[in-house]
């Protein structure tokens, strides 16, 4: 049996995760000296209502190994041989070694356990993370092996495609995303930027002026780069305005071909306190880059692989 865990950032809903059964190891965060569990102690929303009224920045700490720890030896407890634990990219947090020293531990403490444990750096961020894990769980829940899920997601997991907007620059600035200047003139001229994700870390890759041409550049990537072969569903993120994450699935649905579900999720507290008020987010599976030149064969190996695998499972229901 397959049990699959994460960092609280993967910022899945609450019905997602308990659907999917995924155990949570929350990051906490310091508020005015006071430390919270991520969507334990302080929901995301309660936090985004004070989040500007607050004196000091607040700070996120990477979940304690004991956490990831108590997490696996539940799973073992409840009859689980192996274990899948998917991480924010270990470029911004701790998580990932956090995780690895809790697996660390477990085998120090059971030698002779046979429980197998995976720790993978999802290389994500947020629901970057959280479509990962959807996916994996989908493909458990189809039968799919320990050994297949741990090897789809180290070969895919870069071309999860992240896409984030902000309303408030001040929150970039301060965690160094921005220049000073730079967020001076976008608040002049309504800039917004745009940020992905580039060898593990946030990079903004464009300015747009309002949120109507925010919305007109996302749908237009997501029409040029998204996988229709695996992205059967998309994530939309969001932070303290639901309406900005809904109106960009209007847009999704008329101006493109997509016809998958598309789910909006709230970014928790520990995401929420580096991108702040007004944020809007985008995930899902782009194509890969280079697939027709490069590695050619490899590529159309994997992809024989992969349908063939979606062909059993269908015949498995």
């Amino acid at each position: 049996m397959i049990k699959i865990i994460a960092d609280s950032t993967c910022d899945l809903s609450p019905n997602i995760i308990k659907k999917y059964d995924i155990g949570i190891a929350p990051l906490t965060i310091n508020i005015n000296g006071k430390v919270y569990r991520d969507k334990i102690d302080i929901s995301a929303d309660k936090f985004y209502r004070i989040i500007e009224e607050l004196e000091n920045e607040p700070t996120t700490s990477m979940p304690n190994p004991s956490e990831f720890l108590r997490i696996i030896n539940e799973a073992v407890e409840e009859g689980h041989d192996e274990i899948l634990c998917i991480c924010m990219s270990s470029s911004t947090s701790g998580s990932y070694q956090s995780a690895e020293l809790a697996k660390a531990y477990f085998y120090e403490e059971n030698e002779k356990s046979e429980v197998k444990i995976e720790v993978i750096d999802s290389k994500c961020m947020s629901h970057g993370s959280g479509w990962l894990i959807m996916k994996a769980a989908i493909y458990r829940d189809r039968g799919a092996s320990f050994d297949r899920l741990v090897n789809w997601i180290e070969i895919h997991k870069k071309q999860v495609k992240h896409f984030l907007t902000v309303d408030d620059l001040d929150h970039l600035i301060k965690s160094g995303r921005l220049t000073n200047a730079s967020a001076f003139v976008g608040k002049i001229l309504r800039i917004k930027p745009i940020m992905t994700m580039k060898k593990g870390k946030g990079a903004i890759v464009a300015k747009e002026r309002g949120r109507k041409k925010v919305l007109s550049f996302l749908v237009k990537e997501f029409n040029k780069r998204i996988d229709m072969r695996y992205s059967n569903f998309i994530i939309l993120g969001y932070t303290s305005d639901i309406k900005y994450a809904e109106n960009l699935k209007e847009r999704i649905k008329r101006d493109s071909e997509f016809t998958g579900e598309i789910l909006i999720m709230q970014m928790g507290v520990a995401v929420g306190t580096h991108v702040g008020l007004g944020a809007v987010s985008m995930f899902y599976m782009e194509k890969k880059k280079g697939q027709v030149f490069d590695n050619l064969l490899v590529n159309r190996m994997h992809d024989f692989v992969d349908k063939t695998n979606d062909f059993i499972d269908k015949i498995k229901k």
